[in-house]
């Protein structure tokens, strides 16, 4: 299996981070579409997209693709497809499935119809009649888009985001993803002071603090298809140790989270903790109003309450004004603030130089990019460019 297809799903706004992040990887063909990433890998690649994709969603095997309008149709695209190359016989596979614009609406007929097909292609190989599907999970999905069925296999298990760390939260969490994405949309690199001052569970230092130090999100956690026959458990362990190999944990690292709430403060420390890094991050309780940033050309980066999910309106639009109004004062800083309200710009008192749409589980939100000036370039970096 030297040639797979491999897809990464992704929040709608993020597919050219995600594409960046796989071609960073060493795979070069590579295609966006809304809400995934497809490119060719081999097995290996399964392992190293698990581990290291920060903004992805999830990596799954695109199995095959045909129209499908019937349920005849359905039935023989997807028992044509080479199941039991990934399934054992003892390998349990449920059936997901979604439908958008085609004519087979009905999901769980739909589902029913694939799990007979794989099911039917299954008694060729193994020559029987029942499988007791009590061993490692083959997750399959059937997209069903304008009468297009896809059929795909999750490597992955648990969601990407959950990335082994957060064993507490805070209300209505940033996703880890969506963390990591907003740090990657800056310009932050290690030597920058970072700032969030509605850290939460701490979420968005911590993403910092790893990409940071090249730690891998996926290290502390483990995927579906680390039980599968058909990735060799030394497959991970290269892809691991290729992982631990690069990481850079003497970077110094200028990371602060604060909050309003002590809670908070103490889910964040804790959080900090699983992930290994609270010496590397200082965590405070207070409110924005009373943020005070050290440092020059720092970075803010921050998710401040929405009203919809956490707060009033009036109180959304007066901590707004507050961080615009500590933020009028740092003249060398940069900002990038994640917010639904299209009133954002009037109330922190300025207009951003970049917006980004973005969404924020189902919250249509914009990143809003206030660029800053770049620090000067040190002449070690003058150095060795010329």
């Amino acid at each position: 299996m030297e040639h797979i297809q491999l897809i990464a799903t992704c929040p709608m706004g993020l597919e050219a981070l995600v594409a960046r992040e796989v071609r960073d990887l060493g795979y070069t063909d590579v295609s966006v579409e809304n809400g995934k990433v497809a490119f060719r890998s081999d097995l290996l690649g399964i392992c190293r997209a698990n581990l290291w994709l920060r903004t992805a969603d999830r990596i799954v095997i695109k199995m095959g693709e045909f129209p499908a309008t019937t349920f005849d149709e359905l039935f023989e695209g997807t028992k044509a497809l080479a199941w039991p190359d990934w399934i054992p016989e003892l390998g349990t596979f449920p059936v997901n499935g979604r439908s958008h614009k085609s004519q087979l609406s009905s999901v769980p007929a739909c589902q029913g119809i694939v799990k007979k097909a794989v099911v039917e292609k299954m008694k060729m190989r193994y020559q029987t009649d029942w499988f007791p599907e009590n061993g490692p999970r083959y997750v399959i999905e059937v997209t069903l888009l304008n009468d297009i069925a896809t059929l795909t296999l999750d490597t992955t298990g648990w969601s990407l985001h959950k990335r082994g760390y957060r064993k507490q939260a805070t209300e209505a969490p940033l996703k880890e993803t969506m963390a990591a994405a907003m740090v990657l949309l800056s310009r932050w690199r290690p030597g920058r002071p970072l700032h969030d001052p509605f850290c939460g569970s701490g979420t968005i230092p911590i993403e910092a603090a790893m990409i940071g130090w090249n730690l891998a999100p996926g290290l502390r956690r483990s995927f579906d298809a680390e039980a599968w026959d058909a990735l060799p458990k030394a497959l991970w362990d290269q892809a691991r140790e290729e992982a631990y190999d690069l990481v850079r944990d003497d970077e110094p690292l200028e990371l602060v989270g604060s909050d309003i709430d002590r809670e908070a403060i103490g889910v964040a420390l804790a959080n900090a903790k699983g992930a290994g890094l609270a010496k590397e991050i200082s965590f405070y309780e207070a409110p924005v109003a009373r943020w005070k940033p050290e440092g020059d050309y720092g970075v803010l980066i921050t998710n401040p309450p929405y009203g919809e999910r956490i707060g009033t309106s009036d109180e959304v639009e007066r901590v707004i004004r507050q961080l615009g109004s500590v933020y009028s004062g740092l003249d060398t800083w940069s900002a990038f603030v994640l917010s639904p309200s299209k009133q954002f710009e009037h109330y922190f008192g300025r207009t951003a130089d970049k917006k980004r749409k973005l969404f924020n589980g189902r919250i249509e939100c914009a990143l809003l990019q206030y660029l800053g000036p770049l620090p000067p370039r040190r002449r070690d970096e003058t150095d060795s460019s010329e």
